[in-house]
């Protein structure tokens, strides 16, 4: 787990100068305190190559520096991640007659391409940013793992390209413009995070997972290389799949642990951890170090759980109770993320990789578990509201439009305003009805906050249009499989993985997750969607298949989710933080959105009508992020 930088120009382009591409580098510190290397070359027609590399040694400690090259020094790699297939890629390559120099997981990666070209990522199982430069052909190749793990993010101008791991290591370029994309913060709203490929920053992009890009001849592409087939097989039996499935993800955690430095297990007590966590205690010959934080607050602590999870299965398991500083840490996580991020439960990944981080160096942890294994409840919901569309299109229509406005009710809980809320949401087409479900700001209450003269500004494409090109191209009949399939694709890349590794790699810890690799991806999607929905059982497929893991007690308790008490919070030690913040006279969201409007939201939370907690949260962070800017971002 390392960070990665990188300038490459052709000989019309601007160089990098040295002392800039030194702060690139050493601006991502915290990923890689173990190390640092810069290769630099500079052609005589004017061209050249910048790769930076910050290191957390995992692999090789002592062979395994970057930027690392091939035998004759013709192409050089910069990567962040882990290839954990590389002992077994590594006899072909000798065998076709390429010669190691280290036993690190970096080098494999050279050979591959000087044997495979482009193809080389195919080979790869792991999760990756890597940054190849091939001298020969003057060509700079740029990819990211299936999944999206690990961050890429890149800018492209003035006959270059400038590529790191962070957005705050493209910002030390002076040429690098500060400029908000304006449609940015609508989709932060929207999402609580900025979908790939934008960033809140106009000409800062993110490469989308399974992406590859290449930078040749001043010409730039990038294309898909992973686009598999996740329909449910209908031939094979459930057992046959449950078979599959044991022996891929077996392999895929054996893989996973292998490391030269001390490695342990996140345990939450939920199904996903647990069932990782016992297949590395099923490897090894001593008990695996598990960690959990608690929270002194009735449903958002989990310590029970995990200390029954760590009790069955023989951990070594450590507990920490926090009490967090959600102002300090609020300011932390700014900086960490570089643009607006909503996600709450950065807070507590950031505590428990800050304890998991003093006794290991690498953590396996259960993500990518509820997408995979219809973990979430809105999954079986929207296949069940696909019955709603069967109705003929005059009675569908009556119900969501004249029926619907006929319901009163203001309050959140209100019985009758939540059935007409979905009931006007029904009026719509599947996969804009599944974006109003994972909307964190509707598009009314969007409205509201907006200064119309603002808004003006925004393109044609909605913001919902991510989410709904991503369900829509599942084609599938099943709404809750194209659920599942689209926050594969989004929710788990844009969210739920750029928060793990940011919070981890503030600490210098490297997390790896099982569930991820794409080959228990590719057999997890052979599934039927009724064998992962059952009534009154929590993901059946895994308590199932992996029953011996399990106390009794934690075979279908409730997805609790990994979160802090933000609608509290907010309604006593934080409420006038919050207004102090978001209703200053000189807050920078003034520039977008309309005070009184933010006041009645605020009003309205503390107050007890409505659970704003979550919104207020991200208003806070975008606020928090854009007085950072110290007038260095301009909206214009």
């Amino acid at each position: 787990m390392c960070g990665i930088a990188g300038v490459a120009w052709t000989s019309t382009g601007k160089p990098v100068e040295h002392d800039v591409f030194n702060r690139m580098t050493d601006s991502m510190s915290h990923r890689g305190p173990d190390g640092r290397g810069v290769h630099r070359q500079d052609f005589p027609d004017g061209s050249g190559i910048a790769l930076g590399h910050r290191r957390l040694s995992i692999i090789d400690l002592a062979g395994g520096a970057q930027p690392m090259s091939n035998e004759d020094d013709t192409v050089w790699v910069s990567f962040n991640g882990e290839i954990y297939n590389y002992r077994e890629l590594r006899p072909p390559l000798e065998k076709a007659g390429h010669r190691f120099r280290t036993n690190s997981d970096s080098e494999t990666i050279v050979h591959l391409y000087e044997e495979y070209g482009e193809s080389f990522v195919d080979h790869l199982r792991g999760m990756f940013a890597i940054a190849i430069w091939d001298n020969h052909r003057r060509r700079l190749i740029l990819t990211r793992d299936r999944l999206g793990q690990k961050p890429l993010v890149y800018t492209t101008g003035q006959d270059r390209v400038t590529f790191a791991s962070e957005i705050k290591a493209l910002l030390q370029v002076p040429e690098t413009s500060r400029q908000i994309r304006h449609e940015s913060v609508d989709e932060y709203l929207t999402y609580g995070y900025v979908p790939h490929p934008w960033t809140i920053y106009r000409d800062i992009k993110k490469l989308p997972p399974a992406h590859i890009a290449v930078f040749e001849n001043g010409h730039f592409r990038t294309r898909c290389y992973w686009n598999p087939d996740l329909r449910p097989d209908t031939e094979k039996s459930t057992g046959d799949l449950k078979t599959e499935l044991q022996e891929t993800l077996a392999e895929s955690v054996g893989l996973r642990m292998r490391s030269d430095v001390p490695l342990g297990a996140f345990l939450s007590g939920g199904i996903d951890s647990t069932v990782i966590t016992g297949m590395m205690q099923e490897s090894s010959s001593q008990p695996t170090k598990t960690f959990t934080i608690g929270f002194p607050v009735d449903g958002f602590d989990e310590s029970e759980y995990a200390q029954a999870a760590a009790s069955h299965l023989g951990t070594d398991h450590q507990l920490l109770e926090v009490k967090p500083d959600s102002v300090e840490l609020l300011n932390k996580l700014v900086w960490l993320f570089d643009e607006p991020f909503a996600d709450s439960s950065a807070v507590p990944t950031y505590y428990v990789s800050e304890l998991t981080r003093e006794h290991v160096v690498v953590a396996l942890t259960g993500d990518g578990g509820d997408e995979l294994f219809s973990g979430y409840d809105r999954y079986p919901t929207v296949h069940q509201l696909r019955r709603f569309d069967r109705l003929p299109n005059m009675v569908r229509r009556a119900l969501s439009g004249p029926l619907a406005k006929l319901l009163p009710g203001h309050s959140e809980r209100s019985f009758s305003r939540r059935l007409r809320k979905r009931l006007q949401v029904l009026g719509s087409d599947p996969a804009s009805r599944y974006c109003n479900w994972v909307t964190l700001f509707p598009q009314n209450l969007r409205n509201e906050l907006y200064h119309p003269e603002w808004k003006n500004q925004f393109s044609e494409q909605e913001p919902g249009a991510f989410i709904s090109e991503l369900f829509n191209s599942t084609n599938l009949d099943n709404g809750g499989l194209s659920a599942m399939r689209t926050d594969l694709q989004s929710y788990l890349p844009c969210d739920l993985l750029a928060k793990v590794d940011i919070t981890s790699m503030a600490h210098g810890l490297e997390c790896r997750s099982p569930f991820l690799d794409h080959k228990v991806v590719e057999a997890a999607s052979k599934f039927r969607f009724a064998e992962m929905n059952q009534p009154d059982r929590t993901k059946p497929i895994l308590t199932d298949t992996f029953a011996r893991h399990f106390p009794e007690s934690l075979k279908n308790r409730e997805k609790m989710g990994f979160t802090v008490p933000l609608d509290s919070w907010f309604r006593n030690n934080l409420q006038d933080y919050s207004r102090d913040m978001l209703l200053a006279d000189d807050a920078f969201l003034n520039q977008y959105f309309i005070k009184s409007a933010v006041q009645n939201m605020l009003d309205d939370h503390h107050s007890g009508k409505w659970n704003h907690g979550e919104r207020i949260w991200s208003l806070l962070f975008l606020e928090t992020w854009g007085k950072s800017q110290a007038g260095e971002a301009l909206a214009g």
